[in-house]
């Protein structure tokens, strides 16, 4: 039997259940916020988490101010966070926060901040 593989970096994606997108719409929405994450973060975490295979997980969200919540307390722990905000070209108002992009960081530090979450 194979070993399990184990992951000392990961990148979160939450994305807003309370706004009704189709599940193409919700997909960039998550890619976005891992690109924009990534873009923050520093240069050597970058490369650990890539080596590894670049874990990342895909929660949910109620709102707006839990996205807000969760990016504020991430900064404060010193995670690369960044919200993400539809340009309102297809399904949704522009300016609309959809999603939030965590880390890459240690797996353990977002577990104490998103481990609540339900997966998407």
């Amino acid at each position: 039997m194979e070993k399990e593989p184990v992951f000392a970096w990961k990148q979160c994606l939450i994305v807003r259940s309370d706004i009704k997108m189709s599940c193409g719409k919700t997909c960039a929405q998550a890619a976005h916020a891992a690109v924009l994450s990534y873009e923050k973060c520093d240069p050597a975490v970058r490369k650990k988490w890539f080596s590894e295979g670049q874990k990342k997980v895909v929660l949910k969200v109620n709102g707006e101010r839990e996205l807000f919540e969760l990016k504020t307390i991430a900064e404060v722990a010193g995670i690369a966070a960044a919200l993400v905000q539809d340009a309102g070209l297809t399904e949704i108002s522009p300016g609309t926060v959809t999603a939030l992009g965590l880390g890459p960081a240690k797996s353990e530090t977002l577990d104490r901040i998103t481990g609540d979450l339900p997966l998407l």
